[in-house]
């Protein structure tokens, strides 16, 4: 058998482990503040989690992805097939090796910038630094500083508002419920801004900015004063416990499953990327900037994603959930508003930014809101001590696993 086809059979295994290790270590995104603050059980979660990845995968995924991903390293590197053929394949590996790594010590880090990472070890190693984009790396670099200290300040800001707004007033529960069309409102324009623009079947739609706003607007409208109503029937219930937490839980859990489907349809190319650059390599021999994704490959990484969400989902979950501070239902709002908001305002400003990146600092956001001593910073400390090393621990690697191939292929 030709060395090409041992390493595309190679790579669907190695690409359904990323797959298991994006459910694993991603899934904290969605659903830990969900399961931290008690919205959701963590059956739950990992049921809810599971089906609604596959769904973005499969429906929402991208059908098209780049052939080298952010734009990292130059395309020269794709010129020898046989090079490209086992980089991507190294890369690939690489990355799963340290997300996989991550997630045993129960850490949360970025997928995309474990792929991004050994990608530059690619790079360098088969065409020295004047092939890596220097320009993109240090945006990736940055954005290890802006994704947690602006979702931590939009979390921050959004809990001392339903502070003073709802949770100090003489009837919180009355309070809340008249604001809820505000935050089911802001909560829904969010999450259809960020579908229109941080989905592939969302860019693939092409609306301009102006367009994409009032469908959110009105939306959003729609969804506040619908979601009131709701509420409404739902406390009128006998025996209905009339709390303002529950208001929250309720909102909490519609925004943790829009984050779950974002992941889905948004990190699976992850996985699945490199998987089909050696697919196309092999079967075609070429490729251009852009390549098609089959169907099949998306719903292959789908239920990889899923998988590692069942068996290995409670880990991350947990350190976001429960070890960096004390979530209720308020707090938890506060996070996934604040993560989804970073993540659509720094897309449109043309900043890379993580969604776990974001989420964490969420976390750490209404954290401080109660004070420094609300906060673990040693947990803090060693989730950051991991950010860090994700690149260049994911290039040596890769750079690694390259070499090894080479002298045996």
């Amino acid at each position: 058998m030709p060395m090409e086809y041992i390493i595309l059979a190679l790579g669907f295994v190695v690409g359904f482990h990323m797959s298991w290790n994006i459910g694993a270590n991603d899934v904290a995104n969605s659903m830990a503040s969900a399961v931290g603050a008690k919205a959701i059980t963590l059956r739950q979660a990992i049921i809810i989690a599971g089906v609604l990845v596959i769904v973005g995968a499969a429906f929402i995924g991208g059908h098209v992805t780049d052939t080298i991903r952010s734009g990292i390293i130059s395309p020269q590197v794709l010129e020898d097939r046989r090079i490209a053929i086992i980089g991507a394949f190294s890369a690939l590996m690489a990355a799963s090796l340290w997300v996989s790594f991550a997630t045993w010590k129960s850490l949360p880090v970025s997928t995309t910038h474990s792929v991004v990472g050994a990608m530059v070890g690619f790079g360098i190693i088969t065409g020295g630094l004047g092939v890596i984009n220097w320009g993109v790396l240090g945006a990736v670099v940055s954005s290890w500083v802006i994704s947690p200290l602006f979702s931590m300040t939009i979390s921050f800001v959004m809990f001392k508002i339903i502070v003073r707004f709802v949770l100090s007033r003489n009837d919180p529960f009355s309070a809340g419920m008249k604001l809820s069309p505000v935050f089911i409102g802001v909560a829904v324009f969010v999450v259809v801004m960020s579908f229109l623009f941080k989905t592939p079947t969302g860019t693939a739609m092409a609306l301009g900015d102006i367009s994409a706003m009032l469908i959110a607007g009105v939306l959003g409208i729609a969804g506040g004063f619908g979601g009131r109503n709701l509420l409404t029937r739902f406390f009128a219930k006998k025996g209905a416990v009339r709390e303002p937490e529950l208001i929250f839980r309720i909102i909490q859990i519609g925004t943790s499953c829009y984050v779950a489907l974002a992941i889905g349809a948004n990190d699976v190319a992850n996985a699945i990327g490199p998987l089909a650059l050696i697919y196309f390599l092999t079967t075609t021999g070429e490729v251009g900037a852009k390549i098609p994704v089959p169907y099949y490959l998306l719903l292959f990484g789908g239920v990889g994603i899923a998988i590692g969400i069942a068996m290995g989902g409670a880990r991350v979950i947990r350190t976001v959930g429960s070890r960096i501070t004390t979530l209720t239902n308020t707090r938890g709002y506060s996070v996934d508003f604040a993560a989804a908001t970073t993540v659509l305002l720094a897309s449109k400003f043309g900043l890379p930014v993580s969604t776990t990146h974001a989420a964490v600092g969420g976390v750490l956001g209404v954290g401080l809101a109660r004070g420094m001593e609300a906060v673990n910073f040693t947990i803090i400390f060693k989730i950051m001590v991991y950010w860090v090393l994700t690149v260049p621990a994911a290039a040596i690697t890769s750079m690694i696993i390259f070499k090894a191939i080479e002298s045996v292929v």
